[in-house]
């Protein structure tokens, strides 16, 4: 979309360029002191994936270069920053990393599920946040969505008990035996679908990652603890 005066962008402006661009919005917050956000903007707009225009829209765009995903990231939501008048943050940028899921909770419907990840009521456990979008001026959000985590009507918990090596518990994830297992012959199914917890989960069925998806993910997990290639 063309750039939008500072003045005169819209959350709907908003959700227009962030669509187009193969990405979710994932709501708005109006932040305080407590909220660790730096500049202190006036309106944050935090940008994620759910579905699978994100991943159309990465594998279209992508380049051959180191961690082409932040890479891709980084180059789509500084567009969409400049044409809306904001400043972007990442995730990925640090330390110190920003609070993206404290963030993400005054936002959406989210809640930490008992392997860790934040789990919504319609993606499951099958999201995530790329960025967000600060701006200096107070925006009109819309009403925040209200729901309860699907977790707590969840009985069996079979995120806890479905990991090939037990990596999850309720207090803690054993990363270096995830990856390991991922390195082993055995660790395919989890390399090439996603992780078997996760998996396991029954919310958000149909938000779960297609093959290459998965395997891109999981094979960029295992590498950044320096296992896979």
């Amino acid at each position: 979309m063309p750039p939008v005066s500072f003045s005169d962008v819209s959350f709907s402006d908003i959700e227009t360029a962030v669509t187009a661009a193969g990405l979710t919005p994932r709501g708005g917050f109006h932040p305080g002191p407590s909220d660790a956000v730096p500049n202190d903007p006036k309106t944050v707009i935090l940008l994620g994936n759910a579905g699978a225009a994100f991943w159309q829209a990465f594998t279209h765009e992508r380049k051959d270069e180191p961690a082409p995903l932040d890479a891709w990231t980084e180059r789509t939501i500084t567009k969409l920053a400049a044409d809306l008048g904001a400043r972007a943050a990442f995730p990925f940028d640090g330390p110190p990393y920003l609070p993206f899921q404290r963030w993400a909770q005054k936002c959406e419907p989210v809640y930490p599920s008992p392997i860790g990840a934040l789990i919504h009521p319609v993606y499951g456990l099958w999201h995530a946040y790329r960025a967000a979008l600060m701006f200096d001026i107070t925006l009109d959000l819309p009403e925040q969505a209200t729901a309860p985590s699907p977790c707590d009507a969840c009985a069996d918990k079979p995120c806890l008990t479905t990991c090939p090596v037990g990596a999850f518990t309720r207090e803690s994830y054993d990363v270096p035996a995830c990856v390991g297992f991922l390195e082993s012959p055995d660790g395919e199914g989890c390399l090439g679908l996603g992780c078997a917890a996760r998996r396991a989960c029954p919310v958000g069925r149909d938000f779960i990652y297609e093959p290459a998806q998965a395997r891109f993910h999981m094979a960029a997990f295992a590498g950044a603890h320096g296992r896979l290639d």
